[in-house]
């Protein structure tokens, strides 16, 4: 995981797009199946053309969820691991507030997601900054029912990001970080960091 996230942070390897969104992706498929290791399961006996045996499955309903439109290649690496998993969408971005750029408003305008009662919810954002558009995101997915496990997957966060998504989860949530760094700049962006994810992704917006 060091090497995909020495790429992402390098900002020679970041020109190319192809190499960063798949090394998004990399982490979330990494970050999945170390996650794996904490769901429940139960033995399923599986018919071979030579016999049969039980093989443990896991008995979670997961739903992956993400957030619109940074969230999608590190989605996307997570569905490499949980394949029969649902999925929810929640469009939650950041708007500055004021001229200098320094205070952010969350504005969330769409979401989809099938009911996430009694289900492990995992929701994969690859920056937590503020913590703003994850608690946004898990407010608006928690209507839809109330989940069985929460997990909060991230790339990068900061302290401050872990201490805002705490006051919004319950208590036996987890959160999944490949790094914390230090913090922010005035402009609420991670430092060291990576920059902004989904424009590296997908390219600047106006």
């Amino acid at each position: 995981m060091n090497q995909y996230m020495a790429e992402l942070r390098d900002k020679k390897y970041q020109q190319n797009r192809l190499l960063f969104r798949n090394n998004i992706k990399r982490v979330g498929e990494m970050m999945a199946f170390e996650l794996s290791k904490t769901l429940e399961y139960k033995s399923k006996t599986v018919t071979t053309p030579l016999g049969t045996l039980d093989i443990p499955l896991p008995k979670d309903e997961i739903v992956v969820a993400t957030v619109l439109r940074a969230g999608l290649p590190f989605h996307e690496g997570f569905l490499q691991v949980f394949d029969k998993a649902e999925n929810a969408f929640v469009s939650a971005y950041r708007m500055y507030t004021n001229r200098e750029h320094t205070e952010v408003g969350i504005h969330t305008e769409y979401m989809a997601s099938p009911s996430v009662k009694g289900k492990t919810l995992i929701i994969a954002d690859p920056m937590l900054a503020t913590g703003g558009s994850m608690a946004a995101a898990i407010e608006a997915l928690v209507k839809t029912g109330k989940p069985k496990q929460i997990h909060v997957a991230c790339v990068i966060a900061t302290p401050e990001g872990i201490d805002m998504v705490k006051q919004t989860l319950p208590e036996n949530a987890v959160v999944w970080c490949a790094a914390i760094d230090p913090g922010m700049n005035e402009h609420k962006y991670i430092v060291p960091g990576f920059g902004d994810a989904g424009d590296l992704c997908y390219g600047e917006k106006l």
